[in-house]
């Protein structure tokens, strides 16, 4: 993709979100099945929810720009989700295991929340008030993940593998 123009940039952002967003949909049930914590269980299945509609989000967005989902495989996140699936196979104490999954997971929240802040400029810029209104919220979302999973880390997870 020629990327000549801001708004060629800003569907090249979109396309990679939507990238990022298919590899999670892919990621997170897997996780999701090896926590040992329920709440962090439940964790990563309310947010497969979300991002599947992240996904759905960035869809609308991109065909509002005439555009379509296809793009390169975002390859920031297929290290990230890979980091994150060679700790799944790791053998490990299941509560040490649950802290660690946090933190995979985080570093795949904090992609994202660089990713959606950088495309609500754009948006922003671009005067594409419906996409920077579905950014917005997408980014809301990913950020009370982020907070979520900091305050069972802090809680309890951390707690119990400290001991």
């Amino acid at each position: 993709m020629q990327l000549d123009t801001l708004k060629d940039l800003y569907i090249h952002e979109l396309k990679d979100l939507y990238s990022v967003e298919r590899q999670l949909i892919a990621a997170l049930p897997k996780m999701a099945k090896t926590a040992h914590n329920e709440k962090l269980q439940a964790s990563f299945r309310e947010h497969l929810e979300q991002t599947k509609e992240h996904a759905s989000r960035l869809e609308k967005i991109l065909k509002q720009q005439g555009a379509s989902t296809r793009g390169k495989k975002c390859k920031g996140m297929e290290g990230i989700v890979m980091e994150g699936a060679e700790l799944i196979e790791e053998e490990a104490d299941p509560e040490v295991k649950d802290a660690a999954l946090i933190g995979a997971a985080q570093r795949a929240e904090h992609y994202e929340i660089a990713g959606y802040g950088t495309a609500k400029a754009y948006a922003e810029i671009l005067r594409d008030d419906d996409g920077l209104k579905l950014l917005s919220a997408t980014l809301e979302e990913e950020e009370q993940t982020d907070a979520k999973l900091t305050n069972l880390a802090k809680s309890s997870i951390n707690v119990t593998a400290a001991r």
